[in-house]
Parts: structure tokens; C-alpha cells; sequence
């Protein structure tokens, strides 16, 4: 396979090209159009449709296939999983886990507006969410601890997995393992769309929920989108992308190991370098095929297709600032920053879902054991979105309570605002006409 590397020049000009801030998913049109009919099926046929997808996609042998996993399958997992795994899932739990319970909100606060009029918040968990855990390109216990966690944290009282089952059936060992450390014991076997379509609808064996997160491909993307008026879909959270941002004065063969983290999830993910130095850009496409050569081949085909195509490669800007400004465009999912000053550069980035500092601070330990949520948004929507987090397994409610005593001066400013937008009802339910009971003098 080639060892091209896409390289784009941008030197000369002060315009970034619209179509390097594309992502696979910018158009979703065509699985838009595919998902449809799965969507259908699923909501008509239920159980049946899921063990249809079941072999039709995911290759399942067995058309009896139990849908939720059983306990036998978890002490099956637990007995097969390698310790030193084990112990990895463990440490990531544990620093996740206490990052987002430093995260989560106080169960309420109030603040007396003026004399007499209290208003306030109240933070409430989300009955029911499902976490989508993906399985295509490889297993994901690591999207187990990133979405379950801080729905255990929030205190969700429904909180399930989904997750395309094995050829043979069963699910990830890892993912199980992880599931029941955190406390989840609800996996269902179903993926992609038919997953999304499941936990919005509900099947005979599936629960319908209020809520889905988790990354996903395209069509799990799409499915979201066409879903959103029956099930919330979470933070936009696609194919993975990333962005290593550098000066001069990095190690091009360090910054190419890092270029290639996110390219190698799978050929619908986008890498880019952004660097204003020459040397930074030409010493990475140098070091690639190196490191390619000392990879999984799998992996490394899935990178070299990233970073030889459209949605990847190096760019080389005129300068810094141009590198910054291509970065707070692109809005990266993932952003590492390389140079010599990265808490310094921070305060330069406005739009990314995570930002890694430094050459000790690689995506790889963030998407595993740091602790942050490496459930990003995507596509750019980390111009307006957060990563995931305790906040999205919660919701509020405001709340609010007037004294006798401090009604009649907030009425009387209510009733011309009601006046004034001619809502006649309003106005009348703060007028003379309310049969407020009369104050006992003090």
C-alpha cells in the first residue's frame, strides 16, 4: 500500500479551503437514505429486526441469538479477560470516575432575587439513557467508562448498554468486564442504526429511552438525526478526528506517532498536522512510513487511507496565527498542542472537544485513563458543543416562589408586560381580579 501523504501548502494564502474542514460525515445524506428502512423494520418487527441485522450485518450465526446478554456471558468475560487488562479497566474506572464526580452539579441552589422572591435550580438525573458502545472497527471497553460512568455518577435510575454482538453471538469480554464494574448489568446485542431505532422505540427485549450517547459511524449518526423526535441523541459524536497543532520546536518523529492515533480508528476518520514550520511538516511525512511499518497492518492501512486522502494529511501554514485560526475553524474533536509554551497557546483555542497539552499529554492516555470524557462532539460541533459529560446524564429545573409580601410589587410589573404583548389572560391572573389572601398587619 502507499505511503503518500496528503500535503497541503497554505503559505501563500490567507483563505482555508472549505473542503479541508470537511469530515465523512459533513454529508449525510446517503445513509440518511440507507438507515431509512432499517428504522422502519426495527419499529415494526422489533426483536425479529434486530437478529435480522444481527446476521445480515454484524455476521451472527445464530438466528436465535439471545438479545440481552445473560449473566453466564459476563462470568464468562470475567473469566477470560487477561489481568493485566483488568487492571487497566480498573485504573481507568477509578480516575474517570473521580473526575466526573468532581464534575457533577449540587442537587440545587437558591438565591433571593429581592426581598421576598426566591428562584432557583434543581438538577435532576435523566430517567433513562442508553449508551451506544461501538464494535465495527474494533472493542471499546474505554466507550463503556467514558458513557456509563458519568451516567452512574448522575445517578440515572436506567442506565443500558447497546453494542454490536461477536460473528458467534456474544459481546466483548472487555466491554462486559467494565460494564459490571461500574455497576451496569443491561447490554443488549444490536449496533448501528437498528441500535439507535431499538432504544428509541423500545423491542420486546430492548427498552425504549429517553436518551442515547456514544460515537458512532455514519449510520448511527444519521439514524440519530432521523430519531431526534423520539429519542434525545446526545452531543453530535461521529467518526474520530483530530488535530496536532505545532511550532518548531517539535520532534517531527514524536509528532508523527501522534498524527496517527486518531487516523487509524478506521477510513472515515480525519487526521490533520497544522504546523508553520517546513521542517515540523516535511520530518513527519518522513517519519510516517516507519512507524506505519511497525503497526498492526489493519491499523496502519486504516491510517495510511486517512492521511493520504481528503480528510487528512499535513498542513504548513504561513505562520503560528494562521495555525491557530485553521484549528479554531476545523474545531477539532481532539487538538494536541505541541510547543514550546502549550498552556500558553491554550488561551489561543476557542473551538475543540478536548485539548492536550504538551508532548507528555498524548490523545492516546486521554481516550483511556486521564479522566476528561473522550466522548467528543464532531464535525465541527465542538463550535457549540462540550464533550460528554455528568451535565448531559442530567437536566434541570428551575423553580421559584413569591412571598404575599413581594407580590403585589412583581405583579405590578408583570401585569404591564402582559399588557403590553396583549396577552389578556396573563395580565388579568396579576390584576385586581386574583383573590389574594389579605396580609395580617405585623
Amino acid at each position: 500500500m502507499s505511503d503518500h501523504v496528503t500535503f497541503h501548502d497554505l503559505t501563500q494564502t490567507a483563505e482555508i479551503p472549505e473542503a479541508l474542514l470537511q469530515r465523512t460525515e459533513s454529508d449525510l445524506s446517503v445513509f440518511v437514505e440507507r438507515v431509512t428502512p432499517i428504522i422502519e423494520r426495527v419499529r415494526t418487527e422489533g426483536d425479529a429486526a434486530l437478529r435480522h441485522f444481527a446476521q445480515a450485518f454484524d455476521g451472527v450465526t445464530d438466528p436465535q441469538m439471545s438479545i440481552k446478554a445473560t449473566p453466564e456471558e459476563f462470568e464468562a468475560a470475567f473469566a477470560s479477560i487477561e489481568p493485566d487488562v483488568l487492571e487497566a479497566i480498573k485504573y481507568g474506572i477509578d480516575n474517570i470516575r473521580r473526575f466526573h464526580e468532581a464534575q457533577k452539579p449540587e442537587e440545587s441552589w437558591m438565591i433571593e432575587v429581592r426581598p421576598g422572591i426566591w428562584a432557583g435550580d434543581r438538577n435532576v438525573p435523566i430517567d433513562s439513557v442508553a449508551c451506544y458502545v461501538p464494535r465495527g472497527k474494533g472493542c471499546f471497553p474505554s466507550v463503556v467508562n467514558m458513557t456509563t460512568i458519568p451516567g452512574k455518577v448522575a445517578g440515572v435510575p436506567r442506565l443500558i448498554i447497546v453494542t454490536p454482538p461477536s460473528p458467534d453471538g456474544t459481546v466483548d469480554a472487555g466491554t462486559l468486564v467494565a460494564a459490571r464494574l461500574i455497576g451496569v448489568e443491561d447490554v443488549y446485542k444490536c449496533g448501528g442504526a437498528q441500535a439507535v431505532a431499538a432504544v428509541a422505540f423500545g423491542t420486546e427485549t430492548v427498552p425504549a429511552c429517553a436518551k442515547i450517547v456514544g460515537p458512532g459511524s455514519p449510520y448511527v449518526v444519521a439514524a440519530k438525526r432521523l430519531l431526534s423526535d423520539r429519542i434525545d441523541p446526545g452531543i453530535p459524536a461521529g467518526p474520530s478526528e483530530s488535530i496536532i497543532l505545532t511550532d518548531d520546536s517539535v520532534d517531527p518523529v514524536l509528532a508523527a506517532l501522534d498524527l496517527i492515533i486518531e487516523s487509524e480508528h478506521g477510513p472515515d476518520s480525519s487526521a490533520w498536522l497544522v504546523t508553520s514550520s517546513r521542517r515540523v511538516a516535511e520530518g513527519v511525512i518522513a517519519a510516517l512510513p516507519a512507524h506505519w511499518a511497525d503497526m498492526d497492518e489493519k491499523r496502519a492501512g486504516f491510517s495510511r487511507a486517512v492521511l493520504g486522502g481528503k480528510h487528512g494529511g499535513v498542513v504548513l501554514t504561513k505562520n503560528f496565527q494562521a495555525a491557530v485560526d485553521f484549528t479554531n475553524a476545523y474545531a477539532p474533536e481532539h487538538l494536541e498542542i505541541l510547543t514550546t509554551d502549550p498552556m500558553a497557546d491554550l488561551g489561543r483555542i476557542r473551538n475543540a472537544g478536548e485539548v492536550l497539552l504538551g508532548t507528555a499529554s498524548p490523545v492516546t492516555l486521554c481516550n483511556y485513563v486521564l479522566g476528561p470524557n473522550a466522548v467528543l462532539p464532531t464535525n465541527r460541533a465542538a463550535r457549540t458543543h462540550s464533550p460528554l459529560s455528568v451535565h448531559d446524564f442530567m437536566k434541570r429545573m428551575s423553580f421559584a416562589r413569591v412571598s404575599p409580601e413581594a407580590y403585589p410589587e412583581a405583579a405590578r410589573h408583570a401585569e404591564r408586560f402582559a399588557r403590553y404583548e396583549n396577552f389578556t389572560g396573563h395580565a388579568r391572573a396579576v390584576s385586581a381580579a386574583r383573590p389574594m389572601p389579605k396580609l395580617e398587619p405585623r
